[in-house]
């Protein structure tokens, strides 16, 4: 890994504009326990609503560091402007982080700025398959922690965010990966590893979040294993530069409803 480029609070890797825009859509990480939402994930779209891919396509190496500076500043921004009063949840790649105490400067800045909370804020780590240095990643989720910054691990459960990384990670949170969570409902299979996975992070203190529920079914069956949070197109879609536009507290209270009705309901 190498050094941070920043030199009397000027970097520069992520100082300089990218030569693209991009904006946010967000979508909402619902509690159905709770009933309400908790946080919402900002995720990258392109101006006129274009597909992430459309955007990160466009970054390469040279402008990796820039870009997720850039969405972090971004996300903030959008959320304050909003009026967003839950947690935001902010994707980044640990390869553009250098040193977590210098690589934060920006986040630090447009927060104070904007009046964004820091204890508001959830870094998801993604693409941990590309990380090299697991040290180096561990050190960033726990300056991280130490900042009063809430951590997450994307995608736990798709091949590349594996069992082996909580051996040396201690994030707050696990997303579990849409693969684990389709067609949960009904796939025996799938339901035993996402008991083993609730068992595990019961047992590490970590909380749990099911990605990609697109079912009334699979939000059934989840909320009866005891995980609660989830996020979805069930719920809502993300909805670029605006907040969830309809009510969910109808839709969770009778969740919350059905789903008690199973005898032997995990609480927790």
């Amino acid at each position: 890994m190498g050094h941070c480029a920043r030199v009397d609070s000027q970097c520069g890797r992520c100082d300089i504009p990218l030569p693209f825009d991009f904006t946010m859509a967000f979508q909402p990480i619902v509690d159905i326990e709770s009933t309400r939402i908790v946080t919402y994930e900002a995720l990258v779209r392109g101006p006129g609503g274009e597909s992430a891919y459309s955007i990160i396509s466009k970054v390469t190496d040279d402008l990796m560091y820039r870009f997720d500076q850039a969405c972090r500043v971004k996300a903030i921004e959008l959320a304050s402007r909003l009026g967003m009063q839950e947690r935001l949840s902010i994707n980044f790649l640990p390869n553009a982080v250098y040193e977590p105490s210098a690589c934060i400067q920006a986040t630090l800045e447009v927060s104070e700025r904007v009046g964004w909370p820091t204890d508001r804020i959830v870094f998801e780590i993604t693409e941990t398959e590309l990380v090299k240095d697991r040290q180096h990643l561990r050190g960033i989720i726990d300056a991280y922690r130490d900042m009063g910054f809430t951590t997450a691990i994307d995608d736990f459960g798709n091949g590349f965010a594996n069992l082996d990384l909580l051996t040396d990670l201690r994030p707050d949170n696990l997303k579990i990966d849409r693969e684990l969570v389709m067609g949960c409902d009904q796939d025996c299979r799938r339901q035993a590893i996402l008991r083993a996975v609730h068992g595990l992070a019961k047992e590490l203190d970590i909380g749990l979040i099911a990605e990609g529920v697109e079912t009334r079914e699979e939000a059934l069956w989840l909320a009866r294993q005891g995980i609660h949070r989830q996020q979805g197109f069930y719920f809502a879609r993300p909805a670029l530069e605006s907040l969830c536009q309809h009510s969910l507290s109808e839709m969770l209270l009778d969740l919350r409803s059905e789903a008690q009705q199973q005898p032997g309901m995990p609480q927790g």
